[in-house]
């Protein structure tokens, strides 16, 4: 029984995989040939492997950043990673995890299939941790590890993860000049946040995208070249102030510290760069195979897929979100230590992708000072709600990291308040969020019907 549950999440927590098999099931239920559904299979599952493959790129040379920008600052504290917290909540929670994330992943093609909320997730890692999250608080509120754990666990889950990418749509409309494909990340709420942002108090009319780049400077619109540029300004600043000795004996094993810093700002630009043919290889293949699925299984289903699936259309966003975000946690943290509460150390990767992307989404609504703007109400988010996800983690909140993006700090803190109130509370509000989410949709239905007939 074990090992299937692996084999289980071994496969819906590897996205390349899972979007593999979906594009192969979407290309075979449009009745293609054999060799087309081979190439659509291999390209999609190789276009995520590319994908992955870059944003580890990426991660990996903002590692060095972080260490630096410790030492530098001499700062302890929790650090906010997602992948870190659900490691050592695996050892205790593994078997409920999946079981709830099992559940979840039905949950959520049920509800696609019969709400207008037609988003299918299918990021695997997030579904594996905000099921790590739930089956965390749950067990934490005093309720066992059995059979209901396991069914409202994955209630919870599906609803969450249908409903989240619903928020960010209208969005990624703009964003992406379309509706083929959705977010299915772990920071939509904040991401959705940061597009009101923009919204309310941009202007869409001057875009980051739109800068003004003097002739002699026509090179910079290259975005390889601005990024390793701007990047290699950065870790020359860190590497100059944290000093030779420690880079060179703690992270460069004896390169010179100053190469170091470069090379790794080429590499976050290489990875930048791997990352573009990715979402170019995924895009071209898995929307067109995933029309089967929406035409026999779930009519209109629109793939939610991971966040760097935006960042080639907003690259100068992307940036300034990512600088705008990290400097707003930075300050929060002098914010902590004043307060002498439990400090929240900025997570240089979390930062990146949630404040970059969160800088692309304010952007889109309500250009430069939106993305300034939605990026840095995003980072307040991740910044001070770990404080308060910290209380409801049980074992877990003495650990040295926690939860990082919105999506786990909201519904987590939420989820884990009601707990005060007893199982009977923890029933009732998982069971009452899938009825308004139900209840919501079919009122969007009722209205665009009336709509409609008022048109017509």
């Amino acid at each position: 029984m074990q090992a299937v549950i692996n084999f289980i999440v071994s496969i819906v927590s590897t996205p390349a995989i899972l979007v593999g098999l979906i594009a192969c099931l979407g290309l075979a239920l449009q009745k293609k040939p054999g060799t087309k559904i081979m190439e659509g299979t291999v390209k999609t599952f190789v276009g995520f492997l590319v994908l992955t493959g870059g944003a580890g790129i990426l991660s990996n040379s903002l590692a060095p950043f972080a260490s630096m920008f410790k030492f530098a600052l001499h700062v302890q504290g929790v650090v906010p990673s997602n992948e870190a917290v659900v490691a050592i909540a695996l050892q205790q929670y593994g078997t409920t995890t999946a079981l709830i994330m099992f559940v979840g992943m039905i949950v959520n093609v049920l509800l696609a299939r019969f709400t207008k909320f037609k988003y299918i997730f299918l990021t695997g890692q997030a579904m594996l941790y905000v099921s790590c999250l739930t089956a965390v608080i749950l067990i934490s509120t005093g309720m066992k590890a059995g059979a209901t754990t396991i069914l409202l666990g994955g209630l919870f889950e599906g609803t969450l993860l249908t409903v989240t990418p619903a928020l960010c749509q209208p969005f990624m409309r703009k964003i992406t000049g379309g509706d083929a494909v959705a977010m299915g990340h772990t920071g939509n709420i904040g991401y959705a946040t940061a597009g009101l942002m923009g919204k309310w108090f941009g202007n869409s009319k001057k875009s980051t995208e739109d800068i003004n780049v003097p002739k002699g400077l026509s090179f910079l619109r290259d975005s390889t070249v601005s990024i390793t540029l701007v990047m290699a300004i950065v870790y020359l600043v860190l590497a100059l102030v944290s000093g030779p000795h420690f880079v060179e004996t703690k992270l460069s094993s004896g390169t010179n510290y100053l190469i170091y810093a470069l090379t790794q700002a080429g590499t976050f630009a290489a990875g930048f760069y791997v990352v573009l043919a990715g979402v170019r290889m995924i895009l071209g293949e898995i929307v067109p195979a995933f029309q089967g699925i929406a035409t026999k299984l779930v009519p209109n289903a629109k793939p939610a897929l991971d966040v760097p699936i935006i960042f080639p259309y907003a690259p100068n966003a992307l940036l300034i979100g990512f600088f705008v975000s990290f400097i707003v946690g930075t300050l929060s943290m002098f914010g902590m230590i004043a307060m002498g509460s439990t400090v929240i150390i900025p997570g240089v990767v979390g930062h990146f992708f949630c404040g970059g992307a969160a800088g692309i989404y304010g952007n889109a609504t309500g250009g430069r000072r939106g993305a300034i703007i939605g990026s840095a109400v995003n980072s307040l988010l991740i910044s001070w709600l770990p404080l308060l996800i910290l209380p409801v983690l049980g074992g877990l909140k003495m650990a040295a990291s926690t939860f990082a993006d919105t999506d786990y700090l909201v519904p987590g803190i939420l989820l884990g308040n009601l707990g005060h109130y007893g199982e009977a509370a923890v029933i009732a509000g998982i069971i009452g969020f899938t009825v308004v989410v139900i209840i919501w949709s079919f009122f969007l239905k009722s209205n665009k019907k009336a709509k409609t007939e008022a048109e017509g």
